[in-house]
């Protein structure tokens, strides 16, 4: 009789809603075509583009064009993002090339057991909540925030390499690549827990890849992501 009536219990009892799928970890670079020590990260960024655990982004960064050479691909925004993790992660000053992970944890890009260290580390935390995303709009469903809620950002990112030749500066002569070249980045708004929906704008250049990250604030942890397909 008390099985029954547990089993009845089971059956009436609402379901729980069902786990976001666990994310890619987000690998950022940053840096810069004018640099003389970051040839070799185009090189790390191409070999984790490979694995599906994986989402690298390229942030190119204009801080070293007094050397010579105009960055083709920075935006001011990037180094305002860089200068976040400075803040988070105690630096005292921005440097290329650096990759932070996950926000969770920061290191040289060429410093290959530390980065991947904090790739297994951050592929072990727990999966944030549900993203929709479609051309139009991105919906961040129902979860569980962190204190002082979370922030949605909007990236946009070329899939294909990109490659420039430097022809002043350091880097003069060299070919420089860059995998999966951030092209937009947009903050959409914040997110507290409540399910929302924001509209996303339409992409500035075609072929890019829109990816909606739900992140702590200040340059905090990544809680969730999703990706679209390359725009047309």
């Amino acid at each position: 009789m008390r099985g029954a009536l547990f089993a009845c219990l089971l059956m009436l009892a609402p379901s729980a809603a069902p786990a976001a799928p666990r994310s890619p970890v987000i690998v950022e670079l940053y840096t810069a075509q004018g640099c003389a020590s970051c040839t070799g990260a185009g090189e790390v960024m191409e070999t984790l583009a490979a694995r599906r655990d994986v989402l690298p982004l390229t942030f190119s960064v204009d801080y070293w064009d007094y050397l010579g050479w105009t960055d083709t691909l920075a935006r001011p925004e990037f180094v305002i993002r860089q200068k976040t993790y400075v803040t988070r992660f105690d630096l005292g000053e921005p440097y290329t090339p650096q990759v932070v992970v996950g926000g969770r944890g920061q290191t040289g890009a060429l410093e290959a057991e530390r980065l991947e260290s904090l790739i297994s580390r951050a592929a072990q935390a727990p999966a944030g909540p549900r993203i929709s995303l479609s051309t139009r709009r991105t919906s961040v469903a129902n979860g569980k925030a962190p204190k002082g809620g979370a922030e949605v950002w909007m990236v946009r990112y070329d899939p294909k390499p990109r490659s420039v030749q430097v022809r002043r500066g350091d880097n003069r002569g060299q070919t420089v690549v860059a995998v999966n070249a951030v092209r937009e980045l947009r903050r959409l708004g914040s997110w507290r827990g409540r399910g929302l929906t924001w509209r996303l704008p339409e992409a500035t250049e075609p072929g890019l890849v829109t990816v909606v990250i739900v992140q702590a604030p200040r340059g905090g942890r990544i809680l969730a992501l999703a990706s679209s397909p390359a725009s047309s």
